[in-house]
């Protein structure tokens, strides 16, 4: 899932100044499950604007919808006539998110209400980590599931770095050695000789360096004869 924070309050507020009509778009997936961009996140914070605006003497209006997904075109699609009298929508969707709603409604400023970290879990409730980082090119049967290009702080390939100490790693004593949770993972599953095969230097074309990245399954698409 994607990982994200909302902006804070000042800087959300800055952004809508001179706005009257202000549309918040919530978001119904990742943003929801990690409370940042959920209808209560969007809720809250309509309510939060509009008591800062009367306390200003400020004219505003805001109204909260929640598209399941921004990032699908058929729920985008669905919504439109809800933006249509706005004079700006504050995403609450990630990144990708944002980006979409501003592709869809060209005739509207889309700006985002919060901060995309990353692709992660939940690991109890109110904490998330980093396990991908989407490079495109996965080597997670090399390394027992542990991804050292996410987990590695240096994004190792063939084993440790060397500053480790304890399975933790040298940038934080907090943070597990990405290379140290290889090793375990592996002898726990009696495939530690994984450990002797010499990963290649990696193609990082697949990641961001090579640009924009898309996936096609041309299957799936109505205009392709199979």
């Amino acid at each position: 899932m994607i990982v994200a924070e909302q902006k804070p309050l000042e800087e959300i507020s800055k952004s809508l100044e001179g706005f009257e009509n202000i549309v918040i778009a919530a978001c119904g997936t990742c943003v929801t499950v990690c409370m940042a961009g959920g209808e209560k996140e969007a809720l809250k914070l309509a309510s939060v604007l509009e008591l800062n605006r009367a306390e200003q003497a400020v004219p505003v209006k805001v109204k909260v919808v929640t598209p399941k997904r921004q990032c699908d075109v058929e729920f985008l699609d669905d919504m439109a006539e809800e933006f249509g009298g706005a004079d700006v929508i504050l995403s609450m969707g990630c990144g990708a998110g944002v980006q979409f709603m501003a592709e869809r409604f060209r005739g509207k400023l889309v700006l985002p209400g919060i901060n995309t970290k990353f692709i992660g879990v939940a690991r109890e409730i109110g904490v998330w980590t980093e396990m991908c980082q989407g490079c495109g090119a996965c080597i997670l049967e090399k390394t027992g599931g542990v991804c050292p290009v996410a987990r590695c702080s240096k994004s190792n390939f063939n084993g440790p770095c060397g500053g480790s100490m304890d399975g933790k790693c040298e940038i934080d004593p907090n943070v597990d050695c990405g290379w140290q949770l290889i090793y375990d993972r592996l002898k726990e599953l009696d495939r530690v000789e994984k450990l002797y095969e010499i990963v290649e230097p990696k193609d990082w074309r697949s990641s961001r360096d090579g640009g924009p990245r898309s996936v096609e399954k041309k299957e799936m698409r109505l205009d392709t004869d199979i």
